[in-house]
């Protein structure tokens, strides 16, 4: 009897110890990092959800997401990096140039899935675009080869400005060649550009003063993590100095922007997101090319035109990808 029993003991282990152990198993981890704030990226947040669940994986049900942000103090990334590290994360989504670089810089060996506005090869992220090398791979927004079609557009729409602000945080990698791609667009077109470094949140403000004394007829504002989660008061100090201005994303003219033109950041945040869970089902990062959308999109708010006393001429509607009104 007891031999019997020991037996029967011994097959219920074999059974139930596995079955237990597959039901235990934790859902796989993925790290979050960016140097803007919670608060405004929740649009690009949900576009990698969204890319995640076309991918099969749902926050909560098959899938956790460890968040890191920044809030736009760049020297915070390498900690928070080195914590999803430590904390042995299945895949980083390093959603900024900065973050980008912090995590690369880290480990060599987790996954990493990049957003960046620069060349990716020449940051040193990837070996090239299309057989990118290593852990890393990701997506890419050309922004660098926009900022002279975005001068351009401003000049479209306020063609009597002789002067342009052009607003740029100097942590950025990529902030200097923008810088003079849009000096050298501006000087293309007879106009003068006025860079404005800004870092912090009186920077911004600053930087608005500077424009008014100047008398600025406009101003472009790059696409980077801290001027991005700044937003509201970018929109709100150009309403108040009645200051025409371009931007580099979609959010800004719902939100009362006059003009938007660039890469569709929420379609390339989806794009980190379906790359993730390739990567979760067991793809590698040196077998996924880097992502470089070709879709642009303008979008203009016509009230915030006609609150500016700006004419938005037949033609520049008939380009915009959407009109807010």
């Amino acid at each position: 009897m007891r031999r019997r029993l020991f037996i029967q003991g011994m097959v219920g282990s074999t059974i139930v110890g596995p079955l237990t152990a597959r039901a235990q198993q934790p859902m796989p981890v993925v790290g979050f990092l960016n140097g803007g704030s919670a608060a405004g990226y929740a649009p690009m947040v949900d576009a990698v959800r969204e890319g995640l669940k076309e991918a099969g994986f749902i926050e909560g049900q098959n899938v956790a997401i460890e968040y890191g942000w920044a809030e736009g103090k760049y020297d915070r990334l390498k900690a928070l990096a080195s914590d999803m590290v430590r904390r042995q994360v299945d895949v980083i989504a390093a959603t900024s140039t900065p973050a980008a670089l912090a995590t690369k810089a880290i480990t060599s060996t987790i996954p990493i899935v990049f957003t960046t506005g620069a060349d990716p090869v020449q940051l040193g992220l990837v070996a090239s675009l299309n057989r990118p090398g290593g852990n890393v791979t990701g997506v890419s927004f050309l922004v660098n080869e926009l900022t002279s079609k975005q001068v351009e557009m401003l000049h479209t729409m306020v063609p009597n400005a002789s002067l342009f602000g052009f607003l740029v945080n100097p942590d950025v990698a990529y902030a200097q060649s923008q810088a003079k791609d849009a000096q050298d667009a501006a000087r293309a077109l007879g106009l003068q550009v006025l860079v404005l470094n800004a870092k912090t949140e009186s920077d911004i403000d600053a930087a608005f003063e500077t424009l008014a004394q100047q008398k600025a007829g406009g101003l472009v504002t790059i696409s980077e993590p801290f001027l991005n989660s700044r937003r509201d008061q970018i929109i709100a100090l150009a309403a108040r100095h009645a200051l025409p201005a371009l931007y580099p994303v979609r959010d800004y003219v719902t939100a009362g922007g006059l003009v938007s033109y660039g890469t569709s950041i929420v379609g390339a945040y989806r794009e980190v997101g379906v790359y993730v869970g390739r990567i979760l089902k067991g793809e590698k990062p040196i077998d996924l090319p880097v992502v470089r959308p070709t879709k642009l999109e303008l979008v203009i708010n016509l009230k915030t035109a006609k609150t500016l006393s700006i004419d938005v001429t037949p033609r520049v509607l008939a380009l915009a990808d959407e009109v807010v009104e």
